[in-house]
């Protein structure tokens, strides 16, 4: 199991050894992330963010951006549904991985 907090720590270690890209990387994360920017609401976003985190399966991600949705206004039903969104698209994955299995099969006959 992954301890977010204690894990969190080592993130000294990834600035020290890479101090530009992860100033960078903090840059777009917080340009992104802007409640003051483009055109979809900030709740909006942290939706998405909990969507795609569900498919990158990074557990730090979902626990983050769906706390951050609700702070941002979105509703548990919002978060809820974003989350099957994007299970239903990863299922999705797998099947069309299914026919690419079947086509495989096919083609060596």
């Amino acid at each position: 199991m992954h301890n977010h907090q204690a894990d969190a720590n080592y993130m000294r270690d990834l600035q020290d050894a890479a101090p530009e890209m992860v100033a960078a990387f903090f840059s777009f994360d917080k340009a992104v992330f802007d409640k003051d920017v483009g055109s979809l609401n900030l709740a909006t976003r942290e939706l998405i963010a909990v969507g795609v985190a569900v498919t990158t399966q990074c557990s730090y991600c979902i626990a983050d951006h769906a706390k951050r949705a609700v702070n941002a206004g979105a509703s548990k039903q919002d978060v809820a549904e974003a989350i099957m969104v994007a299970t239903a698209l990863r299922a999705g994955g797998g099947i069309t991985h299914g026919w690419q299995a079947m086509k495989s099969i096919a083609e060596t006959k």
